[in-house]
C-alpha cells in the first residue's frame, strides 16, 4: 500500500528537523546523508524519494526556520503569532537574543549556526540564507514606524545584523557572563532603534 501524501510530507518534515540539528551543531561537511537519516528513523535510500542532493535539504533546512515558533522549543518564551507592527519587531528581537535561544545550539537561528557554510556553499543554499535575511529585516523593518520605506529597510537591516551578529559573538565565548553581556547589549540597542514598546521578558 503506497504512503500518503500527508505521510510523505510528515517523512520530509523529519528528515528536514534532524538535518537542520545536526547541521547547526556540527557543519554541513561534517554530516553525512547516513547520520541524517539514522536520526530520522529511516534508511539512506529513504532520502532520494525525498532530495535530490545533500545540498536541496540543506536550502531546505535553512529556509524551514520562515516558518519557526519558539514556543514549541523553548520553555518559557513569550510568544504571540499575531503580533504586528512594533510589538512584532521588538518581540521578534527579544526572543531572537533571549537566554533560550543562545542555550540551543541544536535550536540556533541558521543566520547565526550557519554563516561560514553557506558562504562556501552553492547559489540554492545562498539564495535560502539570502531569503531568511530579508524577512527577518523585513519583518523588523515593517515594525520600524514613522520613516519612509528607504529608511524603514536600512534599520531592519541594521538591526538584523545588530542581532545575529551579537548572537554569533556570544555564541563563540567560552564566558557565560560576557556571552549573556554581549546578548543583552545587543538586544538593548535594537530595541531602543525599533522604538518604544513592550516586548516579553528575555
Amino acid at each position: 500500500m503506497p504512503y500518503t501524501a500527508e505521510h510523505k510530507q510528515k517523512t520530509r518534515q523529519r528528515i528536514v528537523e534532524c538535518a537542520r540539528e545536526l547541521f547547526n551543531r556540527r557543519g554541513f561537511a561534517n554530516v553525512s546523508i547516513d547520520e541524517i537519516m539514522q536520526r530520522a528513523g529511516l534508511t539512506r535510500g529513504g532520502f532520494y524519494n525525498h532530495f535530490k542532493a545533500k545540498e536541496e535539504l540543506y536550502a531546505e533546512a535553512v529556509s524551514v526556520y520562515l516558518t519557526f515558533d519558539p514556543t514549541q522549543r523553548w520553555q518559557g518564551i513569550e510568544f504571540d503569532p499575531h503580533a504586528c507592527g512594533t510589538a512584532s519587531a521588538r518581540q521578534m528581537v527579544t526572543v531572537y537574543l533571549s537566554s533560550a535561544h543562545l542555550e540551543d545550539i541544536e535550536g540556533h537561528c541558521p543566520l547565526i549556526a550557519l554563516p561560514s557554510d553557506t558562504a562556501r556553499a552553492g547559489p540554492q543554499v545562498r539564495k535560502a540564507y539570502h531569503g531568511l535575511v530579508e524577512h527577518m529585516a523585513g519583518m523588523i523593518a515593517a515594525g520600524a514606524g514613522g520613516q519612509d520605506a528607504t529608511q524603514a529597510r536600512e534599520r531592519g537591516l541594521a538591526i538584523t545584523a545588530l542581532c545575529v551578529g551579537g548572537m554569533v559573538l556570544a555564541r563563540t565565548t567560552d564566558d557565560p557572563a560576557f556571552a549573556d553581556e554581549v546578548r543583552k547589549a545587543a538586544c538593548a540597542l535594537a530595541l531602543e532603534l525599533i522604538g518604544p514598546g513592550s516586548e516579553p521578558a528575555s
